[in-house]
């Protein structure tokens, strides 16, 4: 039988003197060239158009589904091979005609998943101008995703300003009616033809919109959740705080599961022994943030809560703009606004005990999503709607909030961009 031998404490000190070889690794995980200004460079002055020839049938709003129509144009900015990576940066902007990619079977991104998106959206206000919604914040997250897995960065403020381009070349494309947008998809992949296991040495960013309407079929009405701990979405130190292709792929089998006992989405869970005690921590949905409007147990003091940015949960543009006009606007009517860990035990209690008053999700698709139940442990949990209500008062505040600032009804609000 192998036995420990403890070292003295004069060795053990000696081993661990800053001197020595064991270094402690950078928390900040980023592509080398990610931080090279030049090679971020992109310029919207050398943007060339090709417009279609065959422009293609608009959809009826109404009869609109989710991801599932696209306008007539996509916008490409082509990398080129490592070499010119080192010296080049990106090539002039192009618009074209919608159409198919061309890849070679070898290319990096069908093998290794070199791949990351943003969503966003453009709006039409009242008078038919075009908006963009906190589109700072996209870029800025796209950049963070890219870097974690080695793809190039690039100057936001100016795909900003080649997005504003392609939104006015395919404006028709926007819906007019309030719940309506077109959503934008920028995506980056990498490109370089190897099997080899590293950085790629060229990639492709480019831009596709799909005009469409409320996320889940049944428009703004309460969804049902699952609780799902038999497979786990993120951990700590992975990359659940980037908006990746492979965080989606493996959460589609649970999402089905749930879907065949009747809930429309999965709400992950993270385990976790804490003083010897198992807790199942809330993180996020499979498509949204999640808040909880829970009272004080013994003040009644009533708290609007969601997880922290601690890794393991998207950084939702949404969800931040919910976080600041909540202590906006809430916070002076007594409310507390919590980013924290909170986990089922206390979601369970609040709910046998009547403080569980509101839960809803957010994200750029769905925007605000009212929460009826969530199935936990073979029990359902209300959380707190009448059953005549599909959502409650600080849900719907907050979709009025949002929707008026995105659709531009509340005038000069520094989050609508009018393009």
């Amino acid at each position: 039988m192998a036995t420990l031998r403890l070292l003295p404490r004069s060795t053990t000190r000696a081993i661990l003197r800053p001197q020595c070889l064991i270094r402690r690794p950078n928390s900040t995980l980023s592509a080398p060239d990610a931080s090279n200004p030049k090679l971020q460079q992109i310029d919207p002055s050398l943007l060339t158009i090709t417009k279609t020839t065959t422009p293609k049938e608009l959809i009826p709003h109404d009869k609109l589904i989710f991801g599932r129509h696209f306008s007539d144009h996509m916008q490409v900015l082509p990398g080129l091979s490592l070499e010119w990576t080192s010296t080049h940066g990106w090539l002039a902007p192009n618009i074209t005609p919608y159409q198919n990619l061309s890849l070679d079977p070898a290319t990096c991104v069908l093998h290794y998943a070199f791949e990351a998106f943003e969503g966003m959206k453009a709006y039409k206000d009242k008078s038919g101008n075009v908006r963009l919604f906190r589109p700072d914040k996209n870029m800025a997250r796209l950049n963070k995703s890219v870097a974690r897995i080695a793809l190039p960065t690039f100057d936001g403020p100016s795909f900003i300003e080649l997005i504003k381009q392609f939104c006015q070349l395919d404006s028709r494309f926007i819906p007019s009616a309030r719940g309506y947008s077109l959503y934008l998809r920028p995506n980056m992949i990498g490109t370089q033809r190897t099997l080899g296991v590293g950085p790629p040495g060229s990639a492709l960013l480019y831009l596709i919109a799909s005009p469409v309407g409320p996320y889940y079929p049944t428009g703004f009405k309460a969804i049902s959740l699952e609780a799902t701990t038999y497979a786990v979405r993120a951990w700590p130190g992975g990359v659940g705080a980037s908006k990746l292709g492979a965080n989606y792929a493996p959460c589609i089998v649970p999402q089905m599961q749930a879907a065949a006992r009747g809930f429309q989405q999965n709400l992950w869970l993270f385990e976790e022994v804490v003083d010897g005690r198992k807790e199942e921590y809330v993180t996020e949905v499979g498509t949204m943030n999640l808040f909880a409007c829970i009272r004080d147990k013994k003040t009644g003091q009533p708290e609007l809560v969601t997880a922290p940015l601690d890794g393991t949960i998207l950084e939702g543009v949404v969800r931040d703009s919910i976080l600041s006009l909540a202590r906006e606007r809430l916070v002076p009517e007594g409310w507390k606004v919590n980013e924290r860990r909170f986990h089922m035990r206390e979601v369970c209690e609040a709910a046998e005990e009547g403080r569980l008053m509101e839960v809803f999700g957010s994200g750029t698709a769905a925007v605000v999503s009212p929460v009826r139940s969530i199935g936990y442990n073979g029990g359902l949990i209300s959380c707190g709607l009448p059953e005549d209500k599909e959502a409650g008062p600080v849900t719907q505040r907050m979709k009025d909030w949002i929707e008026g600032i995105q659709y531009g009804e509340e005038e000069g609000h520094p989050w609508s961009w009018k393009i």
